[in-house]
C-alpha cells in the first residue's frame, strides 16, 4: 500500500461535508484503518529484508506507517502520543490500582513510573471492557544514558475478546531500577480498564511459617571482629522446624563445612544461581535430588559456628559471575495491600471544575508526589482515571495529573457514548 492509496480510501470514505458530523467521520476512519491495516502484506519483500519488529507494539506501530497512516492527524497523534507518555509518566507507589477511560476519538497513551530492586518480581494486571481491542502494555526500564534512556524489559500477552480482556505481565527485577509501564490501545477504540501494579519476593519464604519478623540478621554485617562480612541472612525458628525449597531445582551438595555445619547448596538453574542453607539440625534431602518449591530440604538448628547462638537458618544466594548477593529483597514478603479506590469511579469520562484557588495537579496520587502545575478555582477539566481518594485528570491544554476528589466539583458525570461501553 502506498501513502497516496491510504490518503484516497480516507477522502473516498468522507461523507459530504454538508451531512458531516463527528460521528460519521470517526466510523469512516473506523473503516479506512481497517481496511488499510489489513491490506498490508505483512511478508512483503521489504519486511524480509529487515528484521521484523521485536514486540506487539511495534509490529502495530509498523502497520499503521506501512499503511500511510502516519500522514494522517490520528495516526501522527497515536504514536506521538506513545513517545510523550513514556517520557513524562505519572509516579505510582507500589501496590497500586488505577481505573482509567481510553476514548476512540482521541489517540492517547498512559504510563507509570515506579522503582524495583532486585529479587522482586512486579505483576501487572491490566483488566479492559470496551470495544473489542488490543491494549499495548510494555514495561521499559530507564538507564540515564541520554542516547538511549529506555530499554524494553518485557510485553504483556494481549488477547481480543468481544467487551473487554485481560493481560497479565510479570518481571523479575535482576537489579535496582527505575521502571515505567506504557499502556496504549489500538487506534479507533475506547473502553473503561483497571490496571493492578504489586510486588511480591522472586522466591518462597526459605523457613516453614517464617515472617519478615523471623529475620534478625542482614546481609553485610562485621563478623569476627571486622575479619569478614556477612553473607546472608539469619531465620530464627524452633529447633526442628522445616527449611524448604525457595526455588525448583537439584541439591547439588550437602556437605558439611567448618562456618556452616549441616548445610545445603540448592541450584537455582533459571537465574544462574545457587542457594546456600547453613546451620541445619539435620537433612531431608540427598545431593543430585530434584525437589520443588516448599519441599523439606532440612531442619533449623544451630550446627556449625552456631552452636553458641539460638537455633536459626542461616540463608544466602551466590550467583555465577557475582559472588555472595543479599537475598533479603528475594525472600521478604510484600505485607502492603493494594489501596481501595475511594472515588466515585463511574464518574470517569465526566467533566468537572476545581473548587479551590492553587489547585495541585499533582505526578501521583499523594501528596509526596510532585506538583506539575497549580491551577485557578473554576479551571474546567475532564476526569480519566481514578486512583486511591484522587482523580486523574486532563486540563484543555492537554496537561494530565492528579487532583483530590475535594479540590474538584464535578458538573457532568456521563460517560461519553464513544468510550463503547
Amino acid at each position: 500500500m502506498t501513502q497516496y492509496s491510504a490518503i484516497g480510501v480516507l477522502h473516498a470514505m468522507r461523507p459530504p461535508a454538508v451531512h458531516s458530523t463527528r460521528a460519521a467521520t470517526l466510523r469512516a476512519l473506523a473503516i479506512a484503518t481497517m481496511v488499510l491495516l489489513a491490506a498490508c502484506d505483512p511478508r512483503s519483500a521489504l519486511d524480509r529484508l529487515r528484521p521484523p519488529p521485536r514486540t506487539a507494539y511495534d509490529r502495530y506501530a509498523e502497520r499503521i506507517r506501512d499503511a500511510g497512516l502516519d500522514s494522517t492527524a490520528l495516526g501522527r497523534e497515536w504514536l506521538a502520543a506513545s513517545d510523550s507518555a513514556l517520557r513524562a509518566p505519572f509516579a505510582a507507589a507500589l501496590p497500586a490500582r488505577e481505573v482509567g477511560i481510553y476514548s476512540r476519538s482521541e489517540a492517547r497513551a498512559v504510563a507509570y513510573r515506579f522503582s524495583l530492586r532486585e529479587g522482586q518480581r512486579l505483576r501487572a494486571s491490566f483488566e479492559s471492557e470496551g470495544l473489542p481491542a488490543r491494549v499495548y502494555v510494555d514495561l521499559f526500564e530507564i538507564t540515564g544514558d541520554t542516547a538511549r534512556p529506555f530499554v524494553h524489559r518485557e510485553t504483556g500477552d494481549m488477547p481480543v475478546a468481544p467487551g473487554g480482556a485481560r493481560v497479565e505481565l510479570q518481571y523479575e527485577a535482576d537489579r535496582e531500577g527505575t521502571y515505567v509501564l506504557r499502556l496504549q490501545p489500538e487506534l479507533l477504540r475506547g473502553g473503561k480498564f483497571v490496571l493492578t501494579l504489586r510486588t511480591e519476593p522472586i522466591l518462597a519464604f526459605p523457613v516453614k511459617g517464617g515472617t519478615n519478623r523471623s529475620i534478625q540478621s542482614y546481609f553485610g554485617a562485621v563478623r569476627d571482629g571486622g575479619r569478614r562480612d556477612h553473607h546472608g541472612i539469619d531465620i530464627f525458628a524452633p529447633r526442628g522446624t522445616p527449611v524448604v525449597a525457595a526455588v525448583e531445582g537439584v541439591v547439588r551438595s550437602i556437605t558439611p563445612n567448618r562456618l556452616g555445619g549441616n548445610v545445603v547448596w540448592l541450584s537455582d538453574g533459571a537465574r544462574g544461581q545457587s542457594l546456600y542453607y547453613a546451620h541445619l539440625d539435620r537433612h531431608a534431602v540427598v545431593a543430585g535430588q530434584r525437589v520443588r518449591v516448599g519441599d523439606t530440604l532440612g531442619f533449623v538448628g544451630n550446627t556449625g559456628n552456631a552452636r553458641t547462638t539460638a537455633p536459626h537458618l542461616h540463608f544466602g544466594i551466590y550467583r555465577r559471575g557475582y559472588g555472595p548477593i543479599d537475598p533479603l529483597p528475594y525472600v521478604k514478603l510484600v505485607v502492603a495491600a493494594v489501596p481501595a479506590l475511594g472515588v466515585d469511579t463511574s464518574r470517569l469520562g465526566g467533566v468537572g471544575m476545581t473548587r479551590i484557588a492553587d489547585a495541585d495537579v499533582r505526578e501521583g496520587p499523594s501528596r509526596d508526589s510532585e506538583v506539575l502545575r497549580s491551577v485557578a478555582r473554576e479551571t474546567r477539566l475532564q476526569l480519566v482515571g481514578a486512583s486511591g481518594g484522587w482523580y486523574r485528570v486532563q486540563l484543555e491544554d492537554g496537561t494530565s495529573g492528579y487532583l483530590t476528589e475535594g479540590a474538584l466539583r464535578i458538573t457532568g458525570n456521563a460517560v461519553p457514548r464513544d468510550l463503547g461501553s
